[in-house]
């Protein structure tokens, strides 16, 4: 489940010095809080890759970290991600280190890939160079 992303040019967030340095990066990061919850990872992955496949626009930065494996990263990186509560999987999209656009859990769950696509090659368009 990890390298559905990284094989594909994500960079992973081992821990939360990883994610401190990358949201000073400038530019855009999006960043999937990878999960091993079947139906909704098993969409949102497949989603992400869809969107940054078939953007005009794209992050600067693709990056994952893997709830439950990655846990230092992700508890670092929640805190960028207040006031939103503790979600995954989640997909999060940063403008020089400032939280632009989130798509929490509830918002995967039901929808295809197709949809999570779509939702994000819009803010892609929005936030991305």
């Amino acid at each position: 489940m990890k390298e559905e992303l990284t094989d594909n040019g994500f960079k992973e967030l081992v821990n939360g010095e990883a994610v401190e340095a990358q949201l000073k990066e400038e530019g855009t990061t999006l960043i999937m809080i990878n999960s091993v919850c079947g139906c909704s990872a098993g969409t949102a992955r497949p989603g992400i890759l869809m969107a940054v496949t078939n953007a005009t626009k794209k992050p600067d930065h693709l990056t994952t970290s893997f709830a439950g494996y990655d846990v230092e990263a992700v508890q670092a990186l929640r805190q960028h991600l207040m006031p939103y509560p503790p979600s995954s999987p989640a997909i999060a999209l940063f403008k020089n280190g400032e939280l632009v656009h989130f798509i929490e859990r509830h918002q995967i769950e039901g929808r295809s890939a197709q949809m999570i696509a779509a939702n994000l090659i819009n803010a892609f368009d929005q936030y991305c160079n």
